[in-house]
């Protein structure tokens, strides 16, 4: 048994040097034999890919096995309430967008889960929102000002797609629309895969939606961008405005997708958890894998993480209060 353990603490300490952090103190303990990455989305997604190329980096550092665990359903919740339900032990991670956290505590009437059943470890990647318009709107509407005067001018006619109802790019063009005082049909989806063809094929005539989906189509003039919600334009379209450049100070979001532990588990294994995944998620070629999709590696300490989760949670408070939606209603 000794000898056993000895083996894993050398094989734990082999991999952390390989990652530049060998000297941690974090890393002198026996290594798990498996870590469960639970996704509550199925797989193929842009959620699902990142856990998994994480997931990779995670082996044989964090843990000897990683298994990515898919627990789709309700939006989300199930695999936040998978976490609630896991052992403090450091066996079972979740990756999640920030909705499930920030919206839904707003947005529903109850959940099965609370802010206070997870521990945020640290966020995984980032994006903005995008504001796109297809061909059943003008090609000389090229940002927000002339879209807003179109629609006026077209009252009925314009038709907004988000990924689903209650989340992050919903709520931003909808308060969008209230805000410039536009009528604006909202078509929910079962996320962007089914919006973004009616948005090319002029069935809607706009969408809200990572910018992921949109960059390709920018590009070939299939699509227009007339908008980003990040607090500065994106590297990925720099000649596309903010929402916030465009007069709309109020709309100001990079939504996150975050790394979670239980609760329950004890500091030293919060730490430990914070520190490799901060390791992994710097390494040059996680960036260069996920550029094509229009997302940001941002890194976080654990501080760094509740704070950010405290503040998006009263951000979408305020959006979700400001157009009156219920989830449940």
């Amino acid at each position: 048994m000794m000898k056993s353990r000895r083996q894993a603490l050398i094989q734990g300490a082999s991999a952390a040097a390989a990652l530049g952090l060998g000297h941690l103190p974090a890393f002198a303990q026996a290594i798990p034999d498996t870590l469960r990455i639970v996704v509550g989305f199925p797989p193929g997604g842009t959620t699902d890919a990142f856990a998994r190329r994480i997931g990779e980096k995670l082996r044989g550092v964090y843990a000897t096995n990683i298994i990515v665990e898919n627990r789709p359903g309700a939006g989300g919740q199930i695999g936040v309430s998978t976490l609630k339900a896991a052992a403090g032990d450091g066996a079972t991670m979740l990756y999640t967008p920030a909705s499930m956290l920030t919206v839904y505590p707003h947005s529903y009437s109850k959940l099965p889960y609370s802010q206070a059943d997870v521990a945020p470890i640290s966020i995984g990647h980032a994006t903005d929102h995008a504001f796109v318009v297809g061909p059943a709107v003008p090609a000389e509407v090229t940002n927000l000002r002339q879209y807003v005067a179109w629609a006026k001018a077209n009252p009925g006619k314009a038709t907004v797609g988000n990924p689903g109802a209650g989340s992050m790019p919903h709520l931003l063009a909808g308060r969008f629309a209230q805000i410039a005082d536009i009528q604006s049909l909202n078509v929910p989806f079962a996320g962007s895969g089914p919006g973004v063809p009616q948005v090319l094929g002029g069935q809607i005539t706009s969408m809200s939606s990572p910018l992921g989906d949109w960059i390709q189509h920018h590009a070939n003039g299939r699509a227009r961008i007339l908008a980003t919600s990040g607090p500065n334009r994106s590297t990925f379209v720099p000649n596309v405005p903010t929402y916030r450049e465009q007069g709309f100070d109020e709309l100001v979001m990079r939504e996150w997708f975050g790394f979670f532990l239980p609760a329950t588990a004890p500091a030293a294994i919060r730490d430990r958890a914070s520190n490799l995944l901060r390791a992994a998620l710097t390494q040059p070629d996680v960036a260069e894998a996920v550029a094509p999709l229009g997302v940001q590696v941002t890194p976080t300490t654990q501080e760094q993480f509740a704070e950010r989760l405290r503040a998006d949670t009263e951000f979408a408070g305020r959006l979700v209060k400001a157009l009156g939606f219920r989830a449940d209603s």
